[in-house]
């Protein structure tokens, strides 16, 4: 298993996969899960850190929902078909074009057992240290994506909270930015 390092802001990127209209309506807790995608929107948004949310098909399954506080800069957004991220061409210009610091994602997104688990995956063999937030995930049977979430603990892919990575990412109280995060975390 890799040893644990503590998240590095200026070497982050956040992935945010899927939250779409169809797949939100048919996944365990949605409204869990975009509370939680929010607060990490917000939180890479505070710190000037590398936004990629992507859609699967978004003409068929719908666009982002309006729910979901996706920035108005600083955000790179996907479409694709591919399930794993990574297989998609537009994607990998995106990582392409990132600071050479970058290399650790997070993940946040739906389905937990398919399009994040395949991004996570490829992710981890393609070098980036690799976190998904459990509570900022879901798939449509709570199985899948508790099995998911497992398998991935199980390679080296660091399965946390949402609050796990903001803490990491804020490293102390009393800041500007820990004082306008403050009640997104309450």
């Amino acid at each position: 298993m890799k040893n644990i390092e503590l998240i590095i802001p200026r070497r982050c990127c956040l992935v945010i996969i899927d939250p779409q209209e169809r797949l939100m309506k048919a996944v365990e807790k949605p409204e869990k899960v975009v509370k939680n995608i929010n607060i990490l929107l917000r939180t890479f948004e505070v710190f000037d850190l590398p936004i990629v949310a992507t859609t699967q098909y978004e003409k068929g399954l719908g666009p982002i929902l309006p729910e979901v506080e996706l920035p108005r800069k600083g955000l790179s957004k996907i479409d694709k078909t591919e399930f794993n991220c990574f297989f998609n061409t537009d994607f990998l210009r995106v990582m392409d074009g990132l600071s050479p610091a970058v290399d650790t994602l997070i993940l946040a997104g739906v389905e937990a057992h398919i399009c994040v688990f395949q991004t996570a995956v490829s992710a981890m063999n393609l070098s980036f240290t690799t976190w998904v937030a459990t509570d900022a995930v879901s798939s449509r049977s709570k199985k899948n994506a508790k099995q998911a979430i497992s398998l991935m603990q199980a390679n080296s892919i660091f399965c946390c909270p949402t609050e796990t990575v903001v803490y990491q990412v804020l490293k102390r109280a009393g800041t500007p930015q820990f004082k306008e995060l403050l009640p997104h975390l309450k």
